[in-house]
């Protein structure tokens, strides 16, 4: 697994080993070509159910100025250390060993981006990501990201947050919701 493009193009990324689901490079290199023109630099992210840490780390790459990880494995936090050291992101990160629940009760910052790549045979992150698109941690202009397997559904509307993309990528699917700046 290596950062696709930015500052850290080309760097390998470490994995933790078992049950963690990387990101495809063609499914990271869709999610940003589609961010990217909406933000450009210097916007804050936020990277739960983080795993190895490369899609924050493709997101600091890519310009932006900070990025929280949330996982609850401490192996995995382990690595997503040692991933920024391997491109020099670690003093514009900052990871979070616990629950992704927890984080959002402990974290204060508004998002300009947030990702959520659950395992998919968790179904409770559906009432996650409701509890997160009702918090204070993403705005007007905010943009969830959630990856999430085709043989589940989500609903195109969540409190004031609007389904504006979704793609498909073999059995994974990418969910954009937004809340527009005038609502």
């Amino acid at each position: 697994m290596r950062v696709i493009a930015g500052s850290a193009k080309g760097r390998r990324l470490k994995s933790p080993q078992g049950s963690v689901r990387p990101t495809t490079e063609l499914v990271r290199g869709a999610i940003f070509s589609i961010l990217q023109p909406m933000f450009g630099d210097r916007w804050r992210a936020l990277d739960l159910y983080a795993g190895s840490g490369a899609l924050g780390i493709e997101a600091l790459s890519r310009g932006a100025s900070w990025v929280d990880f949330v996982e609850s494995n401490a192996r995995c936090c382990a690595v997503i250390k040692e991933n920024l050291a391997l491109t020099g992101f670690e003093s514009r990160a900052k990871v979070y060993c616990c629950s992704v629940n927890k984080a959002l009760s402990i974290l204060h910052e508004v998002y300009n981006v947030v990702m959520l790549d659950p395992p998919y045979s968790d179904v409770s992150f559906v009432d996650t990501l409701r509890n997160l698109l009702a918090s204070h941690l993403v705005g007007a202009g905010s943009t969830v990201i959630v990856q999430w397997s085709s043989h589940q559904t989500l609903s195109p509307d969540i409190g004031r947050f609007h389904l504006s993309k979704v793609r498909h990528y073999g059995d994974t699917c990418l969910s954009f919701y937004r809340q527009e700046a005038n609502n």
